[in-house]
């Protein structure tokens, strides 16, 4: 027997004695997002970043003002909707307590906005996709280093270290700040009068238009797995503000095929 028709008959079976069951989940991305890059589906390395560009780069882009709101809905903690979840502290902290004063939450740009001095001009700037809630006090401690393992612990964000030259994130978000910023590197490919991201196996970038370790970055990918609420957050950003996804969260395979 086929197994649609397996369970499809154990289905009927249980519903004929009164029993309910859950409907079977798929692993992997959905057919609506098969859909969405259908244009890349089947292609690798340089061919499949062209793709994924061209199918990324046609979304609504939000001021600096408005990521405010933004970041209140993809960083929405579900355990409590008056809460954000702060990116690499994992603390959550009330959505009304951003600014700019101690223990308060701002914007960090994950892909740090002097490496390409794009600052906070609408498109990389304000890009959700790579905007997270932090701690204040923590985002200054990230500052604009480029991402590896190793350093010191850093106090309010454990899990979290830090040296002269590059940030490590906790564990739980490791393959989060991967993705995000492999994301800017396709979606931000110099032909919109931007620089030309692109990561890098090096620290200590500075104000060019790379970001590294690419080798960690990619090791990170593989260890942290997208979950649930990183699902979630592509979602929102898709149904009610960019209408563009990650295609790095819905297909992790795809960064080793254009950067490994």
């Amino acid at each position: 027997m086929q197994p649609t028709r397996r369970i499809s008959l154990v289905l009927a079976l249980g519903a004929a004695a009164g029993i309910a069951f859950a409907a079977p989940t798929m692993a992997g991305p959905s057919t609506a997002a098969d859909d969405y890059y259908q244009d890349a589906l089947g292609k690798t390395g340089p061919e499949l970043k062209a793709a994924l560009h061209g199918i990324i780069s046609t979304n609504t882009k939000l001021t600096y003002e408005q990521v405010w709101d933004g970041i209140r809905a993809t960083d929405e903690d579900p355990a409590d909707p008056a809460n954000v979840v702060l990116l690499y502290s994992g603390r959550s902290q009330a959505k009304a307590a951003n600014g700019g004063e101690v223990d308060d939450w701002n914007r960090e740009h994950v892909w740090a906005k002097s490496h390409g001095d794009f600052g906070t001009a609408v498109g990389p700037g304000t890009d959700l996709h790579h905007l997270r809630a932090e701690d204040v006090s923590v985002n200054s401690t990230r500052g604009n280093k480029d991402f590896d393992a190793g350093g010191s612990p850093v106090g309010e964000a454990p899990g979290s270290s830090t040296d002269d030259d590059s940030f490590e994130p906790r564990d739980a978000v490791k393959g989060d700040v991967a993705r995000m910023i492999l994301y800017m590197a396709v979606r931000y490919d110099g032909t919109d009068g931007f620089a030309d991201l692109e990561p890098n196996d090096a620290v200590g970038n500075g104000s060019k238009p790379n970001i590294g370790r690419l080798s960690v970055l990619l090791s990170w990918n593989t260890q942290d797995p997208p979950d649930a609420a990183e699902q979630r957050r592509n979602q929102v950003i898709y149904d009610r503000f960019q209408h563009n996804r990650n295609p790095f969260i819905d297909h992790p395979e795809w960064a080793a095929s254009i950067y490994g």
